[in-house]
């Protein structure tokens, strides 16, 4: 067994992806997705930085008290993954780790420019993939993944899509 990152696998990260399904995604529905990651990084106190974006449009952003500008690069370059792979970036983090293999090199993309580290999420609807991103930055990768989880969760679970 390979040693990844936060003990994630990615075939388990899929499994996380396809329970993580949307029904829809409208305008107001990703406002609502960056609604609850504000209130949840509010209440918790975390210097955070948040961005949904419906297609590569960003409808939702804020950066919270003790965030950087820098959060906003990692954003950028989190957002690029997701947009190139439709998965998450911790699951393709994961894959290259199991799978030992450089994913810049591999998928002939540059660091400088994309960014596999925990915390940019697909909104896939379902029957119809790819409809936007979750992108949270300012935490340790795990964390920021967890974090945009948990966020998508409980917009399913105010859905009563889950749970």
């Amino acid at each position: 067994m390979v040693d990844t990152t936060g003990g994630f696998t990615s075939a388990g990260l899929q499994l996380e992806a396809d329970t993580l399904l949307l029904p829809s995604l409208s305008q107001s529905e990703a406002i609502e997705i960056g609604e609850i990651a504000h209130q949840l990084g509010r209440d918790r106190a975390l210097a955070i930085t948040i961005e949904v974006q419906l297609g590569k449009w960003p409808v939702f952003h804020i950066a919270l008290p003790g965030t950087k500008p820098e959060n906003d690069n990692w954003i950028a370059r989190k957002a690029r993954v997701v947009h190139a792979t439709g998965n998450s970036t911790m699951r393709e983090r994961v894959f290259s780790e199991e799978n030992g293999f450089d994913w810049y090199l591999k998928n002939d993309l540059s660091e400088e420019l994309h960014a596999i580290h925990g915390g940019g999420l697909p909104l896939n609807v379902n029957g119809l993939g790819l409809a936007g991103v979750l992108l949270i930055s300012g935490l340790p990768q795990v964390q920021d993944h967890l974090l945009g989880v948990e966020v998508i969760a409980e917009f399913l679970a105010r859905k009563g899509e889950q749970q």
